[in-house]
């Protein structure tokens, strides 16, 4: 990756998510997992630093809205925000082994996420909206009937209503993971089918892999169909359904009966 970003708006969200997965890949290795809670804590600190310098840096201008930091209020008349979380799965990151952790860097502009990258350090992966990837390839049942959904949820938080979804539409498989990014990215790789979360989020947690998401076509929105909105000036966004277009009504008709 070069030293200084491309032009472009998308081109700086994944140089910054890649430069920041290497200083954490950097530090874990340095620091080492005998004291999780300190790898944990100093990684969020680190990788928020870089990207605070280099947002500065590259866009003074624009205003940012991060996990690890602060929220300034001059946001919500701002034009053009960054939604980061410098280290979204700081559980993850800190046991060894694990690679399901994640950087995000979004960019909403004028009412709309316009641009994003999810890093996926420990895989050597970044996902940007500059070359969104593929769409995910549907995988037919074994039966001809309609296939039981692969469904990406919370290792710690997964939806109380688990079982009735499942009892819903025939039976799910649940895949648990950590980081938010890491389950979209699950979705748009067709490892999983859907990722449905219920258990409370903010902003950070969805912005860039959601940017990530709509760029290659897939379904996202709330779990009652409703649009997810950012840049709000309460950034909790409790819940999320992502999943393949062909899918989604049948999922959120089940989702209805659920909640």
């Amino acid at each position: 990756m070069r030293d200084h970003p491309p032009a472009t708006d998308a081109g700086l969200a994944r140089w910054l998510a890649w430069r920041a997965g290497e200083i954490l890949v950097a530090l874990r290795a340095e620091i080492g997992h005998d004291d999780p809670r300190a790898l944990g804590r100093e990684g969020d600190r680190r990788a928020q630093q870089f990207l605070a310098d280099e947002l500065g840096r590259w866009r003074p201008a624009d205003a940012v809205l991060s996990e690890e930091a602060l929220d300034d209020p001059a946001r919500l008349t701002a034009d053009r925000v960054w939604i980061i979380d410098p280290l979204d799965g700081t559980r993850e990151y800190s046991e060894p082994g694990r690679v399901d952790w994640a950087v995000h860097v979004g960019l909403w502009t004028y009412g709309r996420l316009s641009a994003g990258a999810v890093a996926l350090p420990a895989q050597h992966r970044v996902l940007g909206t500059d070359s969104p990837p593929d769409y995910p390839p549907l995988v037919p049942s074994g039966n001809g009937g309609p296939p039981r959904l692969r469904m990406a949820v919370s290792r710690t938080r997964p939806p109380v209503f688990l079982d009735h979804l499942a009892d819903a539409l025939g039976g799910i498989d649940p895949v648990p993971m950590g980081s938010a990014g890491a389950k979209i990215v699950a979705v748009l790789d067709g490892l999983v089918d859907a990722y449905v979360h219920a258990g409370g989020q903010h902003e950070w947690d969805s912005a860039a892999p959601v940017a990530v998401a709509n760029a290659t076509g897939l379904h996202v929105s709330r779990l009652d169909g409703s649009t997810l909105e950012y840049n709000k000036a309460d950034p909790q966004l409790p819940d999320l359904v992502v999943c393949r277009k062909d899918l989604a009504p049948r999922l959120l008709a089940a989702l209805v009966d659920c909640r």
